[in-house]
């Protein structure tokens, strides 16, 4: 018999070759590049919903503002003489100033790119702005519409429908508004959670480099100590 008879059967197989992923590397802070693009487009997203309801809410406003002032037919058919009717219309005309600057500052931040004010103080003005100016608007439509539905218990006429026009303007106007709070109350929570992680960040960075600079002279200590050792044995 040949020599290649007595060999016994190899009986390993070689695996293939398969190539094993290489773990993710992390930076230094722990944020990565994706995560931080996806906050950035949600912000974009957020600050783009938050400009679409200060822009109706401005029109509603403005609307509620225009329709009321104009609701003079003579004799008591005027707001004027009414308190409920001229507490809706300086709202409304507060509430059109404020939406207005609103709306041209989110305009102004979108175009340049350039924040008027600090994030955290810009998320802070829109929401205790939205919240105050929305509770004005529900505040004065509410208190209007229980002297409309008196009149038209009496006489139903233009004065009454501009009335109840401009009543529905100030409420469609808090809708506005209070949904844009809600959207600015969810970025001034997000940024409190955000500028806390970072000063924690920079915290531990601040303490490994301190533990750096301890650890650099107690190194240089035990080199020296262990060559003087060495050199005298």
């Amino acid at each position: 018999m040949s020599n290649s008879e007595d060999k016994p059967p190899n009986n390993y197989v070689e695996s293939p070759a398969t190539d094993i992923p290489t773990p993710a590397v992390e930076t230094g802070t722990g944020f990565g590049v994706a995560p931080i693009t996806r906050r950035w487009r949600r912000e974009d997203m957020l600050n783009r919903g938050s400009l679409a309801l200060r822009g109706l809410a401005l029109l509603f406003s403005l609307l509620a503002f225009i329709i009321m002032a104009s609701n003079k037919h003579g004799d008591w058919k005027n707001y004027d003489k009414y308190e409920e009717y001229r507490y809706l219309l300086a709202i409304a005309m507060l509430s059109t100033l404020y939406t207005a600057g609103q709306a041209l500052r989110h305009v102004h931040e979108l175009s340049t790119g350039k924040q008027m004010l600090e994030k955290r103080t810009s998320a802070m003005v829109d929401f205790f702005g939205d919240q105050i100016v929305a509770y004005l608007l529900v505040s004065s439509s509410s208190s209007a519409v229980p002297l409309t539905n008196r009149m038209r218990e009496g006489a139903d006429n233009i004065f009454t429908d501009s009335s109840a026009a401009a009543i529905s303007m100030g409420f469609l106007a808090f809708i506005s508004l209070a949904l844009s709070a809600l959207i600015s109350g969810y970025k001034l929570s997000t940024q409190s959670i955000w500028t806390y992680t970072v000063f924690q960040v920079n915290l531990v960075h601040q303490q490994l480099r301190g533990a750096t600079l301890i650890a650099r002279p107690c190194s240089r200590f035990m080199i020296s100590t262990t060559q003087t050792l060495s050199s005298g044995v």
